[in-house]
């Protein structure tokens, strides 16, 4: 059964304290956790392609390597990705590949996302593993956080 939209309230505050953390480095502000079936934290990421000069260090995928380690195998079944931005491709097709039992975000990304917006990967029928997709949790709080975050950087 899946938990109501309410349950994941909690976890995408904790996703969007790491996405504030990703400020400290120049990062763009997205944060993720990983929490397995009970709801305890598995894993958690912010964006760090600034800091760790990494063009795959977006806060999905570290989130998933750390849930993977403290989990000790790379199928994340039953698991639950949350992250405050709408995953792009890449960070689709890991969570597919991971084979997270669904994926929840906060902000739509009209311009790069791939669970819906531009793209549809995790709900690909062509592919062996389909996560459930929650979305728009605690959006209005994510959205704030990157607009504010992209004014400053126009200056």
């Amino acid at each position: 059964m899946t938990p109501s939209y309410d349950a994941w309230r909690a976890p995408m505050r904790l996703a969007l304290a790491e996405a504030e953390a990703a400020l400290d480095t120049g990062d763009v502000p997205i944060g993720a956790v990983v929490v397995d079936p009970a709801g305890v934290v598995l894993g958690r990421g912010r964006n760090v392609r600034e800091a760790e000069h990494d063009p795959t260090g977006h806060a999905e995928v570290v989130a998933l390597r750390a849930a993977a380690r403290q989990r000790g195998e790379w199928r994340l079944e039953g698991c639950t990705l949350v992250v405050t931005l709408e995953p792009c491709t890449m960070c689709a097709g890991a969570a597919v590949l991971s084979r997270v039992e669904r994926v929840v975000f906060g902000a739509f990304d009209p311009k790069a996302g791939a669970v819906g917006s531009l793209w549809d990967v995790v709900r690909d029928r062509r592919l062996n593993h389909r996560p459930e997709v929650v979305s728009g949790v605690l959006a209005e709080e994510s959205t704030a956080l990157l607009g504010d975050f992209f004014r400053a950087q126009r200056g």
